[in-house]
Formats: structure tokens, C-alpha cells, sequence
């Protein structure tokens, strides 16, 4: 029965409500409240729900904002600077990191061979509930790691593993993975949503206490979501995704969310024999060898976060069954950012696409969703559409409106000091970016554009 000043809470995302609900009005859960008392206090003619501290433990936890003090050392830096630029500089003590991916796709491996680059401040504790310890000794020594301040622990106990962290103290800590753990004070399986949140509370509370850093590896399910509860995504620092695709041999890590730093952040590592290496000179990776003129190829520079990335884009146009639908295949590109580009293509330059297959392509898995490459992809449909070669020295960028308008585009600079560094020529840029670009020199071509018309004339 339910008792006086009781309420029933969410387990899945935290929801209260004064009587059981069969499904959770906020996150749309079946089964997931649970009865949870309260301490009722009266103040007044109210009731409310408070935990009473004394006056001493209320002056230690209220502190001024400027008594605060914090170490020279506040960022752990590693000898990879673009796993350190993911973090926004480093890693912050003290910060929780959820770290997820495809089964397979190396997310041990990496993890490994940072908790090496992080013993320079101090003991590292590796903790799996997955692999023995001597499964990861083999891989550590494929990868070349010998460290005395490396330490490996087999543990699925968080409640010991919570003294073992408070006890040891160590800088950094990783645990492989949050799904194995459990909890005693839990009844339910490793792995169940109570158990997640039970064992991420306690990493968090004994992380920010000591200032120790944590990496979580959580799997994902069939969807691409983290398996448990969304309150795990809150409940952390940052959460960052590792990709990568079969046949392709480098991977991806992407930042979803970073309190201390930029997010939609990516960083580009190839995967070899020894392990995980960092590719510092991306643009140039993703760039194709191409001849010095092409039809339906044109590079446009990208904003990923912080960085700069030129990628190609690719498109190909056929006659299509002429009683059928026409085929629209768009791969690392938004499929309905290209119906609209068609659109405006047909409209403002005479491309008529209607009974015809158009194919999209961006080679070598990342997908683009910067609108600044809007402008590129009229432009290659164009050159194919009129069988007109394309310079490969020359670059566009342009966010396209639907009447035409070619629309400014933001951290115009870095980009066109991306496109000077690798050789490039010319770039077609907007107009109403031409005072910022002014200020500045730059060893290209730049060829203004105020609207599409603009560029039916030069061409």
C-alpha cells in the first residue's frame, strides 16, 4: 500500500508522480515507477519536501565563489593532440566521459593506449567486467605498452569498486563497461536501468569528490542508442560516439556533448597493426587523387565543430525508366537538403531533373551537414547536367536560399586558410562575405556571388 508522503519516481528518467502510472508520461516507459518515501517538514500552513543539515555541514558545503581554488594542472594533455582537441584541450579533472560505439569498432584500444599517455600525471586504473586481465595484458603488449603505473582490475562490483577508486586515489580511471557493473543495494540484473544509474551515480559522486578522472564504455543497441537509461547522458561530463564502417580502416570520434569543450567535434584515427593513430592532416585524407579537371566533382570546405574539413562531393545523373519514379541516392548528405537543392537548381538554372536519376555522393563515409555546401552540390549537378569540367583547384561555399540567394557563410577565414594550405587556386565565395574577407590576404582566386545568376554568367 502506498504510504503518506511517498511519491512514485521514474527509473528510466526521473519523472514523480502522487499515484503509479502503468506508463511514463515524460519518456514513455512501461513499468518504470517506482514508490520512493519522503520526509514531509511543515513550514507555514505548507508542507514540503526538505533534508535537514545542520548549520555546520551547510557553511562546508556553501562555498564563495572566490575561495575556490583550482591546480595549475587542470587539463591531463596526451602526445595525440586531436584526442586532446576533442576534449577542448584536455582532460579536465575530475570530468566523466561516456565513451560509446559499435561492438568491435576499437573503443578498448583506444582507451588502452590513453590510459598510458595519463600515467605521465599519476596510476591509471583500467577496470573491465568484460575482458580477463590477461586478455588485456596480450592486447597491451601488441600495442607496445609497458607501464608500472598502469594497473588492470577485474571487477563488476561497483560498491568495491567505488572504495578501491576513494581509497587509491588514482588521476585517471576506466571502466569497461558501465553494463557489466551492479550494484548490492539493487535487486535487479547488471545491465537493467536501475543498475546504470546506480553505478553511474556512484562513478560521478566519488569522481567529483577526489577530482578523478572517468572513462565509461557503454555499448549501444540496435538503434545507434546507449543501452539504459537516457538519464545516463545527463548524468556525464561528455559523451562521445566512436565510428566506422567495415572495409573502411579508419574511425571516427565524434563529440555529442562536452561541457568543457566544442561539441559535434570529430577526430580522424586510422586503424594499424600497433593500434589507433591519429590523422592530424584530415582534409588531405579525405581528398581523393583526382585529375586536374572533372565532371561532377567539386570540393567544398566544412565546419565539424572546430575544424576544418574539405570533402568532395560527387554526383551523377542518368536517364531513368521513363514510366517509373526516378531514383534519388543520396550518401553523406541530407536527402532532403537535396530535394530542395534540386528544386532550386531547376528553377533558377534550367536543370530539369524530373524523370532522371541523380546520385550524391560523399567518398570516404562522413557525412556533411554544414549548409555551406549547398553552393558545391549545384554546381557538380550542373557540370554533369551540361557535361562541363570542373577544376579540381577550385573550391566553392555558399549557403543557398530558395530564391537563389547565395547566403553568408560563417568562419569564412578558417576555411579559405584550409583551402590555401593545401594548394588550392580559387573559391567561389558569397558577396556578402566580401568585407570580412577583405580584411585579410589570402593567395587565392575569390570570386564573389550574390545569387545563382551570378554564376550562370561566368560559367
Amino acid at each position: 500500500m502506498k504510504k503518506e508522503n511517498s511519491m512514485y519516481i521514474c527509473k528510466e528518467c526521473g519523472y514523480k508522480s502522487v499515484k503509479w502510472l502503468g506508463k511514463c508520461p515524460n519518456c514513455g516507459e512501461w513499468g518504470s515507477l517506482e514508490i520512493e518515501e519522503e520526509k514531509d517538514i511543515n513550514v507555514g500552513n505548507k508542507k514540503i519536501t526538505k533534508q535537514i543539515f545542520s548549520e555546520e555541514e551547510i557553511n562546508k558545503k556553501i562555498i564563495s565563489f572566490n575561495e575556490i581554488e583550482m591546480e595549475d594542472n587542470f587539463r591531463y594533455k596526451t602526445r595525440v593532440k586531436e584526442f586532446d582537441r576533442i576534449l577542448g584541450g584536455g582532460l579536465v579533472q575530475g570530468e566523466v566521459i561516456l565513451l560509446t560505439g559499435n561492438p568491435g569498432i576499437g573503443k578498448s584500444t583506444l582507451l588502452l593506449q590513453m590510459a598510458n599517455e595519463y600515467t605521465r600525471y599519476g596510476e591509471v586504473f583500467y577496470i573491465s567486467g568484460e575482458e580477463s586481465l590477461a586478455q588485456i595484458k596480450n592486447r597491451g603488449e601488441r600495442l607496445g605498452i609497458k607501464n608500472n603505473k598502469l594497473f588492470l582490475i577485474s571487477e563488476t562490483n561497483i560498491d568495491k569498486i567505488y572504495e578501491y577508486v576513494a581509497i587509491k586515489k588514482p588521476k585517471v580511471v576506466i571502466v569497461d563497461s558501465i553494463q557489466t557493473l551492479f550494484s548490492e543495494n539493487s535487486e535487479s540484473t547488471a545491465g537493467a536501468p536501475t543498475q546504470i544509474r546506480e553505478a553511474t551515480l556512484k562513478i560521478v559522486d566519488v569522481a567529483k569528490k577526489n577530482n578523478i578522472c572517468f572513462f565509461i564504455v557503454g555499448h549501444i543497441t540496435k538503434d545507434g542508442k546507449v543501452a539504459g537509461p537516457k538519464m545516463l547522458e545527463h548524468m556525464v561530463d561528455a559523451v562521445f560516439n566512436f565510428e566506422g564502417e567495415e572495409g573502411l580502416f579508419y574511425r571516427i570520434l565524434r563529440s555529442e556533448k562536452n561541457r568543457f569543450g566544442s561539441t559535434n567535434e570529430i577526430a580522424i584515427f586510422s586503424m594499424e597493426e600497433d593500434g589507433l593513430k591519429e590523422i592530424q592532416n584530415s582534409s588531405e585524407y579525405f581528398i581523393s587523387e583526382r585529375n586536374e579537371k572533372n565532371i561532377g566533382s567539386i570540393i567544398v570546405p566544412v565546419l565539424e565543430g572546430t575544424k576544418v574539413f574539405l570533402l568532395e562531393i560527387q554526383t551523377l545523373i542518368t536517364e531513368g525508366n521513363p514510366i517509373g519514379i526516378p531514383k534519388r541516392v543520396v550518401q553523406g548528405f541530407d536527402r532532403n537538403r537535396i530535394q530542395i537543392l534540386m528544386a532550386i537548381g531547376e528553377k533558377r538554372m534550367g536543370i530539369n531533373l524530373g524523370n532522371k536519376d541523380v546520385f550524391v555522393n560523399i567518398p570516404g563515409g562522413l557525412s556533411i551537414k554544414d549548409p555551406s555546401a549547398d553552393l558545391g552540390v549545384l554546381i557538380s549537378l550542373l557540370s554533369v547536367y551540361k557535361n562541363v569540367e570542373i577544376s579540381q583547384k577550385i573550391a566553392a561555399i555558399g549557403e543557398l536560399g530558395l530564391r537563389g540567394e547565395i547566403r553568408k557563410v560563417f568562419f569564412i577565414d578558417k576555411r579559405l586558410r584550409e583551402l590555401e594550405k593545401l594548394g588550392f587556386k580559387g573559391v567561389y565565395v558569397p558577396e556578402s562575405n566580401r568585407k570580412e574577407i577583405e580584411k585579410k590576404q589570402y593567395n587565392l582566386k575569390l570570386i564573389y556571388l550574390k545569387n545563382l545568376d551570378e554564376f550562370l554568367e561566368r560559367i
